[in-house]
C-alpha cells in the first residue's frame, strides 16, 4: 500500500513587486488502496470505566456497544479488553478473536463500583495490546464518565506519547458530562486518535461504530510528514502546522533549521488527514519557484515493512509582476476550520478566567467562522452557548462538551 500527498496553497502565486507573502499550504495525506490487498488485522484494546457513577444504563449501553464492536472483528484480528474504576484489571487478556460470544460474554461480570484512576487503566491497556502489535493495526478505545481523581492527569499525557512511541493510537470516548475535556482531548490528540463524546447512554452503540469504523479504514501507519523549507522561506513563530481534518488538532513539531516534521499516526484510505502549514515568502523573481518540499515517512502493516519513504513532493508559487489575487477556496475552509477551533479555545480560557462578555464575543465569532464554513449544526451550538453567556446564564458541562467538540470538526446531521 502506497501513501497519496497533494497540496494546494491559499493563493498559488504572489507579487513579485512584494518583500514578503504570507502562504498557507494544505497538505492531504492519505493511504492508496490496492485491489489485491491482503486485509490486515486489527489489534483492540478496550480500556472500559466501571467505577460507581457508571452503574445501571450507563454500564449496560457500554457492554452492548464494546459487544457489537467485537462482533465486527474478523478471525485473525486481536481483542483485549482493561477495566478501571479506582484501579485497573485485564479483564481478557490480548488474543485472536475466535469465539466472539465467548469474548462477550467476558462484558457480563462487569459491576460499576468504586472511583476513577484513567492513567491505571491507560497504562495496562498498552501493556495488554502491546502483545499483539506486531503487522497489526493497533488502537485502543479509553471510554470514562469521570474525572481522573486517583489518577495523576499528567502521567494519563506521558503514557498518550509512550503509546505513540510504540505505534499505538488513542481514542478517547467521554460519556454522560462530568468527565474532563481537556485531559480526554489531550490523550486522543497525543494518541493520534480522535475524541468522542457521548451524551447519552443510547449513543454509545453509534460512537463506538464511529470509531470502529475509522480504524477499519487505516491502511497505513506511524506517518510523520517532514516539510523541507527552500532559502527565503521560513514558518510562521506561532503554532505554524495543524492538522485541520478529519479533526482539528495543535500538532508538536520538530524543528531544525529549514525543516520540520510533524508526527500523524495512522492513514486512512477515504479520510485523508489535511496539514494546514503557515509560511512566510521572501521576495521572489517572477516565474515558478519551489518553495518547499514535502515527504512521508510511514510504516505499512500489510507487508511489514517500516520506515517506508515517500517520494519528495516540490510545494512551487508563481510570482508575477501583474499579481491579482486568487484566493483557493478549499484551502480558505481549512483555515477557517483552524480559525473556529482557535477562537473557541480563547473563548474557553476566558470563561474560565472569569470573562464572560470576552467569552461570548469570541464564541460569537467562532459561530460567524463556523457559518462562513456552512458549518451550521456548529454554529447553532457555539450562537446559543454565547447567547447563554450574554443572558447570564453559566454553561452546563454539557454545553462546554458540546463547545469543544464542534470546534474540533463537523458535527454530523444527526448530532446537530
Amino acid at each position: 500500500m502506497q501513501v497519496s500527498l497533494k497540496y494546494a496553497l491559499s493563493d498559488a502565486q504572489v507579487d513579485a513587486a512584494q518583500s514578503n507573502s504570507q502562504r498557507q499550504v494544505a497538505f492531504s495525506i492519505s493511504a492508496l488502496p490496492e485491489p489485491s490487498e491482503r486485509s490486515v488485522p486489527l489489534n483492540l484494546c478496550l480500556v472500559l470505566d466501571q467505577s460507581g457513577s457508571m452503574d445501571g444504563k450507563a454500564l449496560a449501553t457500554v457492554k452492548q456497544a464494546a459487544g457489537r464492536l467485537i462482533e465486527g472483528l474478523s478471525p485473525g484480528d486481536r481483542i483485549s479488553i482493561v477495566t478501571f474504576n479506582h484501579k485497573a484489571k485485564v479483564l481478557l487478556p490480548n488474543q485472536i478473536v475466535d469465539d466472539p460470544a465467548a469474548i462477550r460474554s467476558s462484558l457480563q461480570s462487569l459491576e460499576a463500583s468504586g472511583g476513577t484512576a484513567i492513567d491505571e487503566g491507560l497504562r495496562l491497556g498498552i501493556e495488554e495490546i502491546a502483545k499483539g502489535k506486531k503487522d497489526a493495526i493497533s488502537q485502543i478505545f479509553l471510554l470514562t464518565d469521570g474525572e481522573n481523581e486517583h489518577g495523576d492527569n499528567d502521567r494519563c499525557l506521558k503514557l498518550a506519547q509512550v503509546a505513540t512511541g510504540y505505534n499505538l493510537t488513542l481514542n478517547s470516548l467521554g460519556f454522560g458530562s462530568s468527565w474532563n475535556q481537556d485531559v480526554l482531548e489531550k490523550i486522543a490528540d497525543a494518541g493520534g486518535g480522535t475524541l468522542s463524546y457521548i451524551q447519552a447512554p443510547e449513543q454509545a452503540v453509534t460512537e463506538f461504530g464511529r470509531v470502529f469504523s475509522r480504524v477499519q479504514a487505516v491502511g497505513l501507519t506511524n506517518a510523520f510528514l517532514t516539510v523541507t523549507l527552500a532559502s527565503g522561506v521560513r514558518l510562521a513563530e506561532m503554532k505554524p502546522i495543524a492538522q485541520v481534518a478529519p479533526d482539528t488538532i495543535e500538532l508538536l513539531i520538530q524543528q531544525e533549521e529549514n525543516q520540520a516534521i510533524a508526527r500523524l499516526g495512522d492513514l486512512m484510505v477515504d479520510a485523508p488527514r489535511v496539514i494546514l502549514a503557515n509560511l512566510y515568502v521572501n521576495q521572489l523573481p517572477e516565474g515558478k519557484t519551489t518553495i518547499a518540499h514535502a515527504q512521508i515517512r510511514y510504516d505499512d502493516p500489510t507487508s511489514g515493512q517500516t520506515g517506508l519513504i515517500s517520494e519528495s513532493f516540490p510545494v512551487e508559487v508563481a510570482a508575477s509582476a501583474l499579481y491579482q489575487p486568487a484566493i483557493n477556496a478549499e484551502v480558505q475552509q481549512h483555515i477557517l476550520a483552524l480559525a473556529k477551533y482557535r477562537q473557541t479555545q480563547i473563548a474557553e480560557t476566558k470563561l474560565q478566567q472569569g470573562d464572560r462578555a470576552g467569552a461570548a464575543t469570541m464564541l460569537q465569532t467562532a459561530a460567524k467562522t463556523a457559518l462562513q464554513m456552512g458549518d451550521q449544526g456548529g454554529a447553532t451550538v457555539l450562537q446559543v452557548n454565547a447567547t447563554r453567556l450574554q443572558s447570564g446564564e453559566d454553561l452546563s458541562e454539557a454545553d462546554k462538551k458540546k463547545t469543544r467538540l464542534v470546534s474540533k470538526t463537523i458535527l454530523q446531521v444527526e448530532e446537530s
